[in-house]
């Protein structure tokens, strides 16, 4: 199972992302911030405050907000293509 290494805030709702079998790149979440979990994160200090839990392999935010790692690695799969 890939593991997602690292991730950071880059500009606004972008992310960078490193996974384990060395695929990484950046991608915008702001059209994937639907319903009342990721509404918080509307606000971009509040979106800032991502980071990785390497026990659900993914990143969260205090909000108790988080996305499927398998969804993150495919979608920077497919922009790094």
């Amino acid at each position: 199972m890939v593991k997602l290494l690292e991730a950071r805030v880059v500009s606004g709702f972008t992310v960078w992302f490193r996974f384990s079998d060395g695929t990484e790149g950046s991608l915008d979440l702001s059209d994937e911030l639907h319903g009342p979990v990721f509404e918080p994160l509307r606000d971009p200090r509040c979106f800032a405050e991502m980071r990785v839990d390497p026990e659900l392999n993914t990143v969260v935010w205090p909000s108790g907000a988080d996305f499927a790692p398998e969804f993150l690695y495919e979608r920077v799969k497919a922009a790094a293509a």
